[in-house]
């Protein structure tokens, strides 16, 4: 397992414990020990928005910032649920009527914005390589939406221009997102890669350290706070009819079982 994966691990295992009514009472230096080894670099165990243990090896460390690889594809159904609070959007609307060159393209004039962030869009995924927001954009659709879940950058770097277009102020998803959600959280990232059109990737790039990456999970914990539209965050846990294991631009946890919503029961 490599160190972005343990970085991930260690942010799942900061708000994991949230649903449980007592402390918990794992082996935190067994988890030390087991994660050092294995190029784990960043370990924090978080329980109702306090820390219970950290633990840095190698060159890790608490102002340590590592990139969220896909984990950053998660920040999207924010963004998504922001601008629906804000009014700038709909999940259900057709992406066309924003992308206007779809209108004329039988299956892709039929693309949701929830079609894009499920990843059932019908878009061509291109390889790994998150392409340009214009490239994809310019992708062919392969099926119609909605009925087959594809894996790939493609519909999220298409989400990044449709928001490009809806914002009238920032004019970048990634100014958007701080600006609405993670600044006021307390949450920085060190760094946010951009593609060579200057967008940010929206697949991935994201570099945080894991005490703004736990941060973040609570904030998610606590339904949003108010701060998006709850409705449209549920969504990003709520599995599509193409993947059961799979939100809105979030892997659900436990492939195969779907567990009850992180938001269930909390109230804004």
């Amino acid at each position: 397992m490599d160190r972005r994966a343990f970085l991930m691990a260690g942010a799942a295992l900061a708000f994991a414990g949230e649903a449980r009514a007592q402390e918990l009472s794992f082996d935190f230096q067994a988890a030390a020990a087991y994660s050092a080894p294995r190029r784990g670099v960043s370990l924090l165990v978080m329980q109702y928005g306090r820390v219970l243990f950290e633990d840095y090896s190698s060159d890790g460390g608490p102002d340590h910032a590592w990139e969220l690889a896909s984990g950053a594809k998660s920040f999207t159904g924010v963004i998504a649920a922001a601008a629906v609070q804000d009014g700038l959007l709909s999940l259900d609307e057709p992406a066309a009527e924003t992308l206007t060159e779809w209108r004329g393209d039988p299956l892709k004039r039929h693309i949701t914005i929830h079609n894009l962030l499920s990843l059932n869009s019908g878009l061509r995924t291109r390889g790994q390589r998150p392409p340009t927001y214009a490239d994809a954009v310019e992708a062919p659709a392969d099926y119609p939406p909605g009925t087959r879940f594809e894996y790939g950058p493609v519909s999220f770097q298409a989400f990044g221009e449709l928001m490009r277009r809806k914002l009238a102020r920032d004019a970048d998803p990634l100014v958007y997102l701080q600006r609405r959600v993670l600044s006021p959280i307390g949450v920085h990232p060190a760094q946010w890669t951009r593609g060579r059109d200057g967008m940010p990737l929206l697949p991935q790039g994201a570099h945080l350290t894991a005490r703004d990456w736990a941060t973040f999970g609570k904030w998610v914990m606590d339904g949003g706070r108010g701060m998006v539209d709850r409705a449209a965050l549920e969504q990003c846990f709520t599995p599509s009819p193409t993947n059961p294991g799979y939100g809105m631009s979030w892997w659900l946890i436990r492939p195969g079982l779907i567990p009850p919503s992180p938001l269930a029961g909390v109230s804004d």
